[in-house]
């Protein structure tokens, strides 16, 4: 997960603590589920937090392209 970020903040993109937050819960969820998809920003903790619609506000366009590659180097 470090690498990752590392990665996107060296490539240009900067993320806000709000969104880093963010990251690390879909980091944690991915980690107790093996996966994430958009179904789960429904239920704890993202509920807490404002759910889909939040994390959409949050990421736009790119939660798709995050949520994969999460998906894809955590529960490799």
């Amino acid at each position: 997960f470090r690498a990752w970020l590392a990665g996107q903040e060296s490539g240009g993109k900067r993320f806000t603590e709000e969104q880093r937050r963010w990251l690390e819960m879909i980091r944690d969820h991915i980690a107790a589920n093996l996966g994430i998809e958009p179904d789960d920003f429904e239920y704890a903790p993202f509920a807490q937090h404002g759910g889909l619609g939040k994390v959409h506000k949050l990421f736009g366009d790119k939660l798709n392209d995050i949520i994969e590659e999460l998906n894809e180097i955590l529960a490799a």
